[in-house]
C-alpha cells in the first residue's frame, strides 16, 4: 500500500498531516522578519584611525601603512585597501567568501593591538568593525525647535535620543549637527607672560585638580568604608578659583589668568531642513531584527513622546527604509494572490469543473504557507529575493495536483470509475511520471543554494525556498490531491464532457493544425528555434547589467565635496546657495542637509567640515509622471556651474548610512608616486567626462588643506632652554 492509498482510506491523516503544516507554517510567518534584502555574511572589516592635525603624509607614514603591514599577515584576505586623508585613516579588509565574518573582525582586532605602542603619541585608539549588511540606518528623524541649538541638543539626547536606543531592535542613534555642552577655559597670554606660566601647566592643573579618585578601604575594627578622593569641580564658575600655580607666595587661579565660559564646543558640522536650523538622529537597527518593525515602534514612541516634550519642539520623520519596503512587499503579495487565482481560473477553464478546481487550487495556499516553516528555520525573512521565489513557485506548486486531478478526473469522466478506486488507480499509474518532473524541478533550483560569490549568497534564499515549495506540492499531489478527490469529486454522466467544451474544442483544433503544420516544415522550426536561441547572444550584451537594481523609492541624496581650507561658515554659505536651487526641482517635498561628520565616530570639536550631503524627498511615484533619475539628472546639471566642487547624485544606499559616496564601478591605479597616480587620474577622469553613461566621476585622492607651518630655529630654542615637543605642545593647545 502506497501513501497515496494509506491517505484515501484515511482522511483524517492526510488532511492532519498536510494541516500540520499550515499551521506551523502561518505561527512562523508571524515571526519572520521583513526586510529589503537578504541578510548576507560578508567578511569585511573596516579599521578606522585618527590623529587630530596630522598630514596625509603622516597618516600614510606613520599610521596607514604599519597597520596594513600588520594586517597583512591575517590568512584568508582577498583585499586590502586604505583610504588615507588629513588626520584619519580607513582601511577596508575583504576577506575570502569562506571565511566566517566575526572570526575575521577578532583576527583583525588581535593583530592591530599588537602594534598600538608602535602608533604615534595621540592617536586615537583604531575603531575596528565588522561590514554587517543587516545593521544598517533604516531612519532619520530631524529634531528642531524655536530656542537656541544647545538646548535642542541637550532635549533631544536625554529625552528622545536616549529613550529610542531602549527601545527593541534599536542598535544606535547617532546625532547629527547638535552642539555639545562643553566648559571653555579662555587664557589671556600676556597675563600667562606676566605670570612667568607656561600654557601646559594650566592644561596639567586642569587634568590634575579635576579628578575623583578611588582611596581603597578604611578598616574600622567591626566595619569596612571605602575611601575616595573629591576633587571633581560641581559648577562651572568654580573653574576660576581653580589653583594653577604661586607666584610670589600667593596662589594664581584661573581667574587670574583668563576666564570660564560654560558654552559649547567648536561646531564642526550642522543640519538643516527645508531650511530651518534642525539636528538629525540616524536610527540604526540592530542586526537580524525585522526592518519595518523596528521603524514603526520608533514611530509610535515618538508619537508618545510628542506629549512630554516643550511645545515648541518638533520631530518629523525624513528618510524611512519601511515605507519602501511596505510598498514593494505589497505589491509582490498582490501579485502573489493575482497569479495564484489566474491558476486556479485556468484549471477552472479546462476541466469545467469547479470541485476539481478547487481540489487543485488547494495546493497553492498549503504549499505557499508550509515554506514559511522552512524561512523560518533557516533564518530568512520576507524580502525581495524570497517573495520572487514565492511568486515563481505559485505556478509551479499546481503543477503536481493537476497531473494527478487530471488523471483521476479523466478515469472518472472517460472510464466511468468511481472516484475511490479512480483516486487510487489514477495516481498509481501517474505517480513516476509526477515524481520525474518535481525531482527536475528540484535539481535546478537546489544547485542555486551552492552558487559561489556574493551573488551565491544573495540567490541562497531563493533556491532553497522554491526547492522547498516544490517539495510540499509533491507531498501534496500524494496525499491531500487524491483524497478530496475521492470524497469530493463528483460527475454527472449527462450532458458534454469537459473535452466537448467550446474553448477546449478550439484548444484543440489549434494545437493539432499548429502541430500538422510543423510536421510538415520540419527544417523551417528547426531553423527557427536555432534562430531563437542565437538571437539571445546579441541581446544578452544589449540589455543593461546591475548587482542591485535601481529602484524608484521617490528619494535621492547629493553627496559634496567642497575645495579644502573652506570653514564651517563657508561650506554653509555654498549649502545655503544650493540648496535655494535644488529646491526648484520638480516634485521636492523635503530637503535634509547635513554637514560634518554622519557616522558618529568623530568627538566634540573636531571632524571634517568640507564634506556634507542634501537628502532630497520626492512625492509619491504614483503622483508623478517622471521617475526619480530625471530629478536626478536635473540636479546633475546645477552642479555644472560648480567646478570646484566635488559631487555625486545618487539614490540612497539600503547598506550604508547617508553622506557616504556610492559608486558602481572603481578602478585602482597604483604606483609609487603619487604625483604621477593624480596625473594619470586626471587624465582618465577627463577621458571619461567626454564619454555618454559616465557621471559623478571623482578619485579618492583627497583633498588637500592649505597648511600655516612652524619652522623652529633649534639653537635660539636650545639657547632659551626650551624644547622643540614644549613649542609644539603650547601651539596645539592654544590653537588646536
Amino acid at each position: 500500500m502506497n501513501l497515496a492509498d494509506i491517505c484515501i482510506k484515511r482522511p483524517v491523516f492526510a488532511t492532519m498531516l498536510i494541516l500540520a503544516l499550515v499551521v506551523l507554517g502561518l505561527f512562523s510567518y508571524a515571526d519572520l522578519g521583513v526586510d529589503l534584502y537578504p541578510n548576507v555574511d560578508l567578511p569585511t572589516v573596516t579599521v578606522t584611525t585618527a590623529l587630530k592635525g596630522a598630514s596625509a603624509e603622516e597618516m600614510e607614514t606613520s599610521v596607514t601603512k604599519p597597520i596594513e603591514e600588520i594586517i597583512n599577515t591575517i590568512d584568508g584576505i582577498d583585499a586590502l585597501r586604505s583610504v588615507t586623508k588629513e588626520g584619519i585613516a580607513t582601511i577596508t579588509v575583504q576577506f575570502v567568501l569562506e571565511k566566517n565574518g566575526e572570526v575575521a573582525a577578532q583576527d583583525v582586532r588581535d593583530k592591530v593591538s599588537t602594534i598600538l605602542s608602535q602608533l604615534p603619541v595621540g592617536t586615537d585608539p583604531p575603531v575596528i568593525e565588522k561590514f554587517d549588511i543587516d545593521a544598517r540606518p533604516v531612519m532619520r528623524i530631524a529634531v528642531s525647535g524655536k530656542r537656541n541649538l544647545r538646548e535642542v541638543t541637550e532635549i533631544a539626547r536625554k529625552q528622545i535620543k536616549e529613550d529610542i536606543e531602549t527601545l527593541r531592535g534599536v542598535g544606535a542613534v547617532i546625532m547629527v549637527g547638535g552642539q555639545e555642552r562643553a566648559i571653555n577655559i579662555y587664557v589671556d597670554p600676556d597675563r600667562l607672560a606676566a605670570y612667568n606660566i607656561p600654557v601646559s601647566q594650566v592644561k596639567r592643573a586642569l587634568q590634575a585638580q579635576n579628578v575623583e579618585m578611588p582611596g581603597g578601604r578604611v578598616d574600622q575594627g567591626r566595619r569596612e568604608l571605602v575611601l575616595r578622593t573629591m576633587g571633581r569641580i560641581g559648577r562651572a564658575e568654580d573653574f576660576n578659583d581653580l589653583i594653577i600655580a604661586n607666584f610670589q607666595g600667593r596662589p594664581i587661579t584661573i581667574r587670574d589668568i583668563g576666564s570660564v565660559d560654560n558654552g559649547t564646543a567648536e561646531a564642526r558640522g550642522l543640519a538643516r531642513l527645508d531650511g530651518q536650523n534642525a539636528l538629525q538622529l540616524t536610527v540604526r537597527k540592530q542586526s537580524g531584527t525585522n526592518t519595518v518593525e523596528v521603524v514603526d515602534r520608533v514611530k509610535a514612541r515618538l508619537k508618545e513622546l510628542g506629549s512630554i516634550l516643550p511645545p515648541d519642539i518638533r520631530t518629523e520623520v525624513i528618510s524611512d527604509q519601511s515605507r519602501f519596503i511596505k510598498t514593494s512587499i505589497e505589491e509582490i503579495k498582490f501579485h502573489l494572490l493575482l497569479g495564484a487565482i489566474l491558476v486556479a481560473l485556468t484549471v477552472l477553464l479546462f476541466m469545467h469543473n469547479w470541485r476539481s478546481t478547487l481540489i487543485a487550487s488547494i495546493a497553492i495556499p498549503a504549499s505557499i504557507i508550509s515554506t514559511f516553516t522552512l524561512m523560518r528555520y533557516m533564518g530568512f525573512t520576507i524580502n525581495n529575493i524570497t517573495m520572487l521565489g514565492l511568486v515563481l513557485a505559485v505556478g509551479i506548486v499546481i503543477d503536481d495536483a493537476v497531473v494527478v486531478l487530471e488523471n483521476i478526473f479523466r478515469h472518472v469522466e472517460e472510464k466511468g470509475e468511481p472516484p475511490m478506486s479512480a483516486a487510487s488507480t489514477a495516481t498509481r499509474e501517474i505517480a513516476l511520471a509526477v515524481m520525474a518532473t518535481t525531482f527536475s524541478l528540484l535539481v535546478i533550483f537546489v544547485p542555486l543554494a551552492f552558487m559561489a560569490g556574493i551573488v551565491g549568497r544573495f540567490f541562497k534564499s531563493f533556491g532553497i525556498t522554491v526547492a522547498f515549495a516544490v517539495a510540499i506540492s509533491l507531498l501534496i499531489s500524494f496525499t491531500l490531491t487524491p483524497m478530496l478527490s475521492s470524497r469530493f469529486l463528483k460527475f454527472k454522466h449527462k450532458g458534454k464532457s469537459s473535452k466537448e467544451s467550446l474553448f477546449y474544442s478550439w484548444t484543440d483544433r489549434s494545437y493539432g493544425w499548429i502541430l500538422r503544420w510543423s510536421l510538415r516544415h520540419r527544417w523551417m522550426i528547426v531553423m527557427a528555434g536555432i534562430a531563437t536561441a542565437l538571437s539571445t547572444i546579441p541581446l544578452f550584451f544589449a540589455i543593461g547589467k546591475t548587482f542591485i537594481p535601481n529602484d524608484d523609492q521617490s528619494e535621492f541624496e547629493i553627496v559634496i565635496q567642497t575645495p579644502g581650507g573652506y570653514t564651517l561658515a563657508e561650506t554653509d554659505r555654498l549649502f545655503k546657495e544650493l540648496e535655494e536651487k535644488v529646491k526648484r526641482l520638480r516634485g521636492i517635498t523635503n530637503i535634509l542637509t547635513s554637514i560634518g561628520d554622519t557616522s558618529g565616530k568623530a568627538k566634540p570639536g573636531e571632524g571634517d567640515v568640507t564634506t556634507g550631503s542634501i537628502y532630497v524627498r520626492l512625492i509619491d511615484l504614483s503622483e508623478r509622471d517622471y521617475s526619480q533619475f530625471d530629478v536626478m539628472a536635473d540636479g546633475r546639471k546645477i552642479f555644472a556651474s560648480y567646478p570646484d566642487l566635488r559631487v555625486s547624485v545618487q539614490g540612497v544606499s539600503v547598506w550604508t548610512s547617508g553622506g557616504i559616496r556610492a559608486t558602481d564601478m572603481e578602478f585602482n591605479l597604483r604606483g609609487p608616486s603619487l604625483e604621477k597616480l593624480q596625473e594619470y587620474a586626471d587624465k582618465m577622469i577627463t577621458r571619461m567626462r567626454g564619454e555618454p553613461g559616465f557621471v559623478d566621476i571623482d578619485t579618492t585622492l583627497s583633498v588637500r588643506k592649505p597648511e600655516l607651518r612652524t619652522t623652529i630655529d633649534r639653537k635660539k630654542a636650545s639657547e632659551f632652554g626650551i624644547q622643540l615637543q614644549d613649542i609644539a605642545s603650547t601651539l596645539q593647545t592654544f590653537v588646536g
